[in-house]
This record gives structure tokens, C-alpha cells and sequence, in this order.
């Protein structure tokens, strides 16, 4: 079985939990934030996990991390 390039881009992007669950950002976060309240902006700096939907997709993106 050959080995699976990882996607550089989503490796960037995304980490493994040590349960295996994918964590991420929050969107929404570069610019144009000043109409934001202050509590949005800062509960987008916690991340939070990929939804289960997505969680078999970015897996197979990222196979070795």
C-alpha cells in the first residue's frame, strides 16, 4: 500500500485530538471586525471541533498528524 501525501493546506488548518476528534478555527476572524461585539470576537479565538459530517472528509486530508 503506497503512502498518502497529506494535504498541506488543510495540515495548516487542522490538528488530531489525542481521542482522535479533528479540532479547528473559527471562521470570521481576519477583518472587517469592528462591528463585531467584543464578546463574539472573543469567543472566535477559542477553536472548536470539526462537525461529524465533515470529521470523515478532513481525516482523509490530513492521514498522518
Amino acid at each position: 500500500m503506497p503512502k498518502i501525501k497529506t494535504n498541506r493546506g488543510a495540515a495548516k488548518r487542522f490538528k488530531k485530538t489525542a481521542s482522535g476528534r479533528i479540532k479547528c478555527g473559527c471562521a470570521f476572524t481576519s477583518h472587517i471586525l469592528t462591528p463585531m461585539s467584543r464578546k463574539r470576537k472573543r469567543n472566535l479565538r477559542g477553536g472548536s471541533m470539526v462537525a461529524a459530517v465533515d470529521q470523515k472528509n478532513v481525516a482523509r486530508l490530513i492521514p498522518y498528524k
